[in-house]
């Protein structure tokens, strides 16, 4: 089965939520396309309990909420999401930019009129540490984000990595674990001075402890439960950790896949645009959010946001350039009512 639709979104975070209710104000259908299984990118799937504080009208939203706000405020424009599911092939259908073929991992075709890049920084996993058997306890006992702080609740925490998501998730959790353990090849963190202060604080305290310069060396445990982590220094001094779940933060590998193979003129992964249309140097295709790039450009949710509405009336004005669009505000026009 092939499908047909105005507009393609690859990526499926914030600023590409937000591009289908920009399109759908203009009648513009979307599918979307995401690596991950759930929509909400890194907010959803990294930080979905990390707030959030310059979102306008937000003092304060987490960012699960905000991805669950953005699904609201889209659904009534009826998108299709194609999730698990990378953009693996691009078809132009005509010379001119306004016919595209697309299929994704899982074999999904779709056909469209306009392609929106709102990828972020690409598909993203997580750097694993090499460990002997640690697949055997990855999703079960082995993290590498927090989908929910309650999980740790009075369990055994061991927290592996030196930067701001380990130091902020060990001040978060040492509220609600029984224990939180860090472990760190060296003293100095590549946290926020405050926090790594405030965890030091806390470590002098008794509420965290603080395993240096050790690195991790091994997982015990059966059916995928952890009960306890080795770890050792550089000299071999060893120790034995009591640990319900590791909560291992070493960054995150990004992948551009395929989209690095469509002559976009890639620099640095990043897409050079124009910032008034969101246009690529190839017509018909897009580029909105932290993927895109330009003089001046600032990397925040709210910069992909109008980013996004500025792309969305530019693809209506190239598909249709005979058609006299008189902008209206969301107030006077509103929009339809959902099912």
């Amino acid at each position: 089965m092939i499908h047909e639709t105005d507009v393609v979104i690859i990526g499926a975070g914030p600023v590409g939520l937000f591009a289908i209710f920009e399109c759908g104000m203009l009648k513009l259908k979307c599918h979307v396309f995401d690596a991950l299984d759930c929509a909400g990118g890194q907010c959803a799937a990294l930080y979905p309990e990390k707030p959030i504080y310059d979102i306008p009208a937000h003092p304060q939203i987490l960012g699960a909420d905000l991805a669950s706000h953005l699904l609201v405020q889209a659904a009534p424009f009826h998108p299709t999401y194609h999730l698990s599911e990378q953009v693996v092939r691009l078809t132009a259908l005509n010379e001119s930019g306004t016919a595209f073929e697309l299929e994704g991992s899982n074999g999904t075709i779709v056909r469209c009129k306009a392609i929106i890049i709102a990828a972020g920084v690409g598909a993203f996993g997580p750097n694993r540490p090499p460990l002997s058997g640690i697949e055997a306890f990855e999703g079960t006992s082995v993290h590498y984000y927090v989908k929910s702080r309650d999980v740790y609740r009075d369990k055994h925490v061991v927290i592996a990595g030196g930067g701001d998501s380990a130091v902020d998730w060990a001040l978060s959790l040492s509220e609600i674990a029984t224990s939180v353990s860090v472990v760190h090849r060296r003293a100095k963190f590549r946290a926020a001075p405050e926090s790594e202060a405030k965890l030091k604080a806390l470590a002098a305290s008794g509420k965290i402890r603080l395993v240096v310069p050790y690195q991790l060396a091994s997982l015990d445990g059966k059916k995928g439960c952890l009960t306890a982590i080795g770890v050792e220094t550089l000299d071999g001094q060893k120790e034995t950790l009591k640990a319900d779940y590791l909560l291992a933060f070493f960054g995150l590998s990004m992948n551009l896949g395929p989209i690095a193979e469509w002559n976009l003129g890639l620099t640095n992964n990043h897409i050079t645009i124009d910032p008034m249309t969101g246009a690529t140097n190839r017509p018909g295709i897009y580029a909105i959010g932290d993927m895109a790039t330009y003089t001046h450009k600032l990397k925040l949710i709210l910069t992909g946001f109008a980013e996004a509405a500025q792309t969305a009336h530019a693809i209506r004005a190239f598909l249709y350039p005979d058609e006299i669009v008189h902008f209206e505000y969301s107030t006077t026009k509103g929009v339809p009512v959902t099912a």
